[in-house]
């Protein structure tokens, strides 16, 4: 499948066959995949949270309006960021570089995150969006079908998933195998409306 194609072919679906089951394989693949995405300074905020146990699903449909894919899609998958990934061992980041690259970048993370909250969570969030972005197309090339969500109840997911203290969820993307084909696009807004060039 062409990126263009699974761009096209990707759709929001609600309804997922609750039987079916990824494999280990498919799930190492698609995660593999997703930490290709782009990050700012190369800092890698996501921490992709794959919730396979039963209990914490239901626990986690139960605040998260009730939405059934939740618990029913193959994988559930919680990307939540870091925010102070750019403050651990930063030096990691850029190990592969030219000696003269790292003398530059490391230092410059540190300026640029440090006493910035507003600055390290909006990056967690585009960070976070775009390996979503991946996810969701990766997943569709693979034969699977996705959901993005924010319907849910941030602090008590963060509290099911015990996520440490510098860490806050962004988003779900729910994968698996769609019981429906997906409704037609409810209303697409014209390339003249959304696009700007240069200024508006």
């Amino acid at each position: 499948m062409q990126v263009s194609e699974a761009i096209i072919a990707r759709r929001s679906v609600k309804s997922f066959d609750p039987h079916h089951r990824m494999t280990d394989e498919e799930i190492h693949k698609l995660m593999s995949l997703a930490i290709l995405s782009p990050t700012a300074f190369n800092i890698q905020n996501w921490r992709f949270v794959v919730v396979t146990e039963p209990v914490l699903r239901q626990q986690i449909r139960a605040v998260s309006w009730n939405q059934a894919q939740v618990e029913e899609a193959s994988l559930l998958v919680v990307l939540t960021a870091d925010l102070n990934a750019w403050a651990k061992q930063p030096e990691r980041y850029w190990r592969n570089a030219p000696q003269a690259v790292q003398d530059y970048l490391v230092p410059a993370i540190g300026n640029y995150y440090r006493d910035n909250a507003q600055v390290q969570r909006d990056e967690g969030m585009r960070s976070c969006g775009m390996a979503a972005t991946t996810l969701m197309l990766a997943a569709k090339e693979m034969g699977y079908d996705t959901c993005p969500m924010d319907g849910f109840d941030f602090d008590a997911v963060g509290k099911l998933l015990k996520l440490p203290e510098d860490h806050t969820p962004v988003m779900f993307v729910v994968i698996g195998k769609a019981l429906e084909p997906a409704r037609a696009r409810a209303g697409q807004l014209p390339l003249d409306e959304v696009v700007i060039y240069n200024t508006f």
